[in-house]
């Protein structure tokens, strides 16, 4: 998969040789000639959704605006794997002593964001945000665990729900202790993809275990301690003995879900109003966060250190998180929360894009029941029990 990205961004990823040429600034970016033809690369991991977005939402737009630029966007992949072949690539370019970069802007997932820092991968770029007065939310500076304060801005914020078929779900499942109790009782008809191929299914199993340990805020704020995992094996065991359907990801949920074949399932509340919206998922599907709750977590658009066009690629970025973009593609097209601050954003979606963003749920579910993943010591270790 590595080896594609890499022959993706080499065959698309030259500028013309005015461009090449470019001189830098004390700061190392680009100063590009506005005339010079510029191809800026966008690597982002995540379904197919996160590379439709911009290739179909947001490139267009800014081309527009900057008739010089063309767009190139890469999708690496859902999950974290998809963030991990993104830092590989730009690793690798340091390691070979590259000083010009071919991954201008990146959307990456919080697991892979201490090591984009430790190894020095990312630019400190928000400080040069015409928006930088509207990142305030918590996890635009710490990021399970790790100082982000800087680095990132939150292209959105997402939340995973249990998304169910009321014709067959009589009685919907209010906690963890009901839900178990369903999943027992209806072997099979309710799915998840697991660890693989996607986070909902990873947002059920953290929840799982929280709910079971009764460790959710040690996990999520630390301090690290190993001797808390002596607790897992029997969860990740029980966890395993329940009678589910495995899907294949995040789209595979919400198709079976849609064909009927299973009648419950954790699925991020973006995809599944997307869905709705392009007329893919039945519209008698609704959506529940059940007690004590279930993880969300932002994307974050980040800026490589040695980005080939870094001018350019602040100016791509800052259109992403400007509360503009940020209505009219995250809220109302994706259905996702707003990634900067919403006092910014909401007063630009209309009233049809408010009520459709917290039909089912709502504002009290993300204070009391939006859950934190755990912090990266903490997250490696359970993606390796869970394996």
């Amino acid at each position: 998969m590595l080896s594609i990205l890499v022959l993706m961004l080499a065959g698309c990823g030259s500028n013309d040789s005015t461009s090449a040429s470019a001189s830098k600034d004390s700061k190392g970016s680009s100063n590009n000639n506005s005339s010079a033809h510029i191809t800026l690369n966008v690597a982002t991991a995540g379904d197919t959704n996160m590379a439709d977005l911009q290739t179909k939402q947001v490139a267009p737009d800014f081309t527009k605006a900057h008739s010089n630029v063309e767009v190139n966007v890469i999708g690496t992949g859902p999950g974290d794997a998809g963030s991990s072949k993104i830092y590989d690539k730009l690793k690798a370019q340091k390691d070979a002593g590259k000083t010009d970069w071919d991954i201008d802007v990146a959307i990456v997932h919080q697991s892979i964001m201490q090591q984009m820092i430790k190894d020095d991968l990312v630019e400190k770029w928000v400080p040069m945000s015409d928006n930088k007065q509207y990142v305030t939310s918590p996890d635009s500076k710490n990021s399970l665990g790790t100082n982000v304060d800087g680095y990132v801005i939150p292209l959105f914020h997402s939340q995973v729900a249990i998304a169910y078929n009321p014709e067959k779900v009589k009685q919907v499942p209010q906690n963890f202790d009901e839900l178990e109790k369903w999943i027992k009782e209806h072997p099979k008809q309710f799915g998840y993809n697991g660890i693989k191929n996607g986070m909902s299914g990873v947002a059920f199993s953290t929840a799982f275990l929280y709910w079971k340990t009764g460790d959710y805020k040690q996990l999520t704020e630390g301090p690290y301690d190993k001797k808390l995992e002596d607790k897992w094996p029997a969860v990740v065991k029980e966890l395993k003995s329940l009678p589910v359907t495995y899907t294949n990801g995040n789209n595979g949920t919400l198709d079976m879900l849609n064909r009927g074949e299973i009648d419950m399932g954790p699925v991020w509340v973006d995809m599944f109003n997307l869905w709705k919206d392009q007329g893919r998922m039945n519209p008698n599907l609704h959506l529940k966060v059940t007690d004590p709750g279930l993880p969300g977590q932002p994307m974050y658009i980040v800026i490589p250190k040695n980005a080939k066009n870094k001018d350019m690629a602040i100016k791509y970025a800052d259109n992403l998180a400007s509360p503009e973009t940020q209505a009219k593609v995250i809220v109302e097209f994706s259905n996702w929360y707003p990634g900067i601050e919403a006092n910014a954003v909401l007063p630009k979606v209309s009233q049809q894009g408010k009520d459709k963003l917290f039909k089912d749920v709502t504002s009290e579910d993300l204070t009391k029941r939006g859950q934190s993943f755990p912090i990266t010591e903490y997250f490696t270790d359970l993606n390796k029990a869970f394996e």
